[in-house]
């Protein structure tokens, strides 16, 4: 450390480069212990690391819609004053959580009986009650169909398990064995990031990695609004719709103004829809999320992702819309479908400024399928846009998401179903210069009666493409040989199939016969 008290450029290198691998390996510990095939297989979960005040100082490259929110669920339970040893549980989105699947635990990290910072973890749980297995309803209209509900509350108080608390969640869930394996895996991530950081201290000293966890924020912060001041100063504009809500079929906008001034960014979404009846309501959270994705796109892969990314913007979102609900409204979708839209129109205002990639499938393609004793959740992937520096990966999960697939002998394996078709839709991506990718198509068997939701978008309004790039192919979703709508909710019998077709991604430039 200087005369000054900041740390030389060396050493601040490498204090982020050990918070980061702290994130990293809190994720590796939750996979690896994680009972269900969401998190261990497919890995929907996200891991990080904030200081004392609340800001985020080290992320996992996980989940964009889970690590984007995640301060709000910090300052939620920053205001239950937690201790020493404390784990705190919340998925309630008008408290800091997204949608209810999601269940972050916020642990304190302390040294000598002082918070010096949390580890957090949140995890889609592919069961928390409600009125379908799988808490994903396509037809949900209030909150209260869609789980449990937890508001910030201990889980763990002073290194012990509240008992009741778990008995409590757990006996609100169809899956109890499985949700109390995936709340351990995150416990004990959240634990070894504290082990993790007093390791780091003894070596490096208290003074110095908490000097740290200051100036990597702030190093992050100059080096984005650098960023942004190369980037043309004006107002751009865009729009895009959501295709229904569950209730209702028809198209609902989304419209963005996006103002660059100097070093600064305003996204105001004055104009958007209102909340709707069904449940792609967003709270503002997730909106924050969706917004924070966008612009990381428009950085340097260099800078790191922390508070200090986030400071020089500011998101204007009217209360009461689509993208800031209020409580009770129904929100399980927009947490996995409203979330890409957003980040899309917002992606598509920021292309008037700066080169970005076209349009990709933007949309998570949520089948979940359910019965007696066991839940199955999936994303599936699809195609991404291409761009100016060449063609748009295949098969990829695209936006908001960043899973990987349930493996076939997993699926298989784990429930009563059986994998018909997995391939690549080829020549679903948008032609041009340079292509956009391919989308994929699944198809299920179920072999007992179960209960179906399915949640996706882009059936209708294909990914753009730009500069004379075609649009990729919409998704389309099958029950057997009936179509079915973007969001739909069906009870199953024995030997049904459902096939998801995604979309592929728009194309870039005018091809060249």
């Amino acid at each position: 450390m200087s005369s000054n008290g900041k740390l030389d450029p060396v050493t601040l290198s490498v204090l982020a480069s050990a918070l980061s691998g702290v994130a990293e390996e809190m994720g590796a510990v939750l996979i690896r212990g994680a009972y269900s095939s969401n998190i261990k297989e497919r890995r929907d979960c996200s891991a990080a690391l904030f200081d004392a005040e609340g800001r985020m100082v080290a992320q996992a490259e996980h989940i964009p819609v889970h690590l984007g929110a995640m301060p709000e669920a910090v300052a939620a339970v920053m205001e239950k004053e937690p201790e020493p040893g404390d784990v705190f549980a919340l998925n309630d989105p008008y408290s800091g959580g997204t949608h209810l699947p999601d269940i972050t635990l916020v642990s304190s990290v302390a040294i000598e009986d002082e918070i010096i910072g949390y580890a957090v973890t949140r995890a889609h749980h592919s069961d928390v009650g409600g009125m379908r297995p799988g808490s994903m309803p396509s037809d949900s209209r209030e909150i209260y169909q869609e789980g449990i509900i937890i508001p910030p509350v201990r889980l763990v108080r002073g290194g012990e398990y509240v008992q009741d608390v778990l008995d409590l969640l757990l006996a609100n869930v169809r899956t109890p064995d499985l949700r109390r394996g995936d709340l351990r895996a995150q416990i004990a991530a959240n634990q070894l990031a504290e082990t993790r950081i007093i390791e780091l201290i003894e070596r490096r000293g208290r003074e110095t990695v908490l000097a740290a966890f200051e100036e990597v924020i702030s190093y992050t912060e100059r080096r984005t609004r650098e960023a942004i001041r190369d980037i043309p100063d004006g107002e751009y504009s865009a729009e895009d719709f959501m295709e229904g809500d569950g209730i209702t079929d028809e198209d609902i906008p989304v419209r963005v103004k996006v103002e660059i001034q100097d070093e600064e960014i305003t996204i105001d979404f004055a104009g958007t829809a209102d909340s709707v009846p069904g449940n792609i309501n967003c709270p503002l959270a997730v909106t924050r999320s969706a917004c924070y994705f966008a612009l990381r796109v428009l950085l340097p892969e260099d800078i790191p992702a922390n508070a200090g990314t986030f400071a020089p913007l500011t998101i204007r979102a009217p209360e009461g819309s689509l993208v800031n609900t209020r409580s009770p409204s129904a929100v399980v979708a927009g947490n996995v479908e409203t979330s890409n839209r957003i980040a899309d129109v917002v992606m598509a205002a920021f292309s008037g400024a700066a080169d970005l990639p076209t349009q990709g499938q933007g949309t998570m393609n949520n089948m979940i399928i359910g019965g007696p004793g066991w839940t199955y959740y999936e994303t599936i992937g699809g195609g991404q846009g291409a761009s100016s520096k060449g063609s748009g990966p295949s098969g990829v999960h695209v936006g908001m998401s960043n899973t990987l697939n349930t493996p076939i002998e997993a699926f298989e394996m784990e429930y009563p179903m059986r994998v018909e078709r997995y391939e690549l839709l080829y020549g679903s991506g948008g032609a041009g210069e340079n292509r956009g990718g391919d989308g994929v198509i699944r198809s299920v068997r179920v072999l007992e009666p179960a209960s179906l939701s399915l949640l996706a978008d882009r059936r209708r309004h294909p990914p753009r493409g730009v500069e004379g790039g075609e649009p990729g192919a919409v998704g389309e979703n099958l029950l057997n040989d009936e179509e079915l709508p973007p969001k739909v909710s069906r009870e199953l019998e024995e030997g049904d199939v459902v096939t998801v077709k995604t979309p592929g991604g728009g194309g870039y430039g005018q091809r060249v016969e």
